[in-house]
């Protein structure tokens, strides 16, 4: 990418408030809901892991 002092305010104003929502977005906890569904997701599929073996 090229000098940030080459980039007109408005575009580099835009990469700044882009970059604090994702940073904002990283630091936000994963719902409770959502790993509930992915504990259940991993215990099928360990279940099913376990009847491919038995066979």
């Amino acid at each position: 990418m090229g000098n940030d002092n080459e980039k007109p305010a408005l575009e580099r104003q835009i990469e700044e408030n882009l970059r604090r929502v994702y940073q904002q977005n990283m630091q936000e906890d994963v719902p409770d809901r959502f790993k509930e569904l992915l504990a259940k997701l991993k215990a099928r599929d360990s279940q099913f892991s376990e009847q491919d073996n038995g066979k």
